[in-house]
């Protein structure tokens, strides 16, 4: 949180390598049926942000608000 309460925002790359290490991390309960060599990029990001929140349980829902900020 910033001074004023508020939640601060994650850069661009720093969103980035958080969906790449979800996907690493949830890959077998939510992402199975992606490639195992796929190249994660901005635009898979609400795709990643979904799957979390559906199959990911509390910790992937959680990861999946930090990707929506």
């Amino acid at each position: 949180m910033d001074q004023d309460g508020r939640t601060e925002r994650l850069t661009e790359a720093e969103r980035l390598e958080l969906a790449k290490a979800a996907v690493r991390e949830f890959r077998t309960q939510c992402f199975w049926f992606w490639r195992e060599n796929i190249e994660v990029g901005t635009a898979d990001i609400p795709e990643i942000a979904r799957g979390l929140r559906q199959d990911g349980g509390r910790r992937g829902f959680l990861l999946a608000a930090k990707l929506c900020r």
